[in-house]
């Protein structure tokens, strides 16, 4: 099990990108266009530079939604590998079972 704090942190990390969604998006649609002039690029570019680093989507980790295991996560369950196989296992997972030939 994981410290309590790297959890938590990355609870935090998904509360700021959600909060900073829109601004974030609205910025970075400013540095995409090619019509913008200088002056308002630099100046957009400088705003998305003040928002909290925690805000981008690329800080949040994948985690285990049970165990908080942050590697070997398997994004179509939401679960370690670990986690998974247990499942898998009791039977807790429908359409999943250990394959044999």
């Amino acid at each position: 099990m994981p410290k309590t704090s790297a959890i938590e942190r990355n609870k935090k990390r998904i509360r700021l990108v959600a909060k900073f969604a829109a601004k974030r998006a609205e910025l970075k649609a400013i540095l995409a266009n090619p019509a913008t002039t200088d002056l308002e690029f630099f100046a957009a570019q400088k705003k998305l530079a003040k928002l909290p680093k925690n805000s981008s989507k690329v800080r949040i980790r994948n985690r285990c939604s049970l165990s908080g295991r942050p590697r070997a996560y398997i994004g179509k369950f939401g679960v370690s590998r670990i986690t998974f196989r247990e499942l898998a296992l009791s039977g807790k997972i429908p359409g999943v079972t250990k394959s044999s030939w």
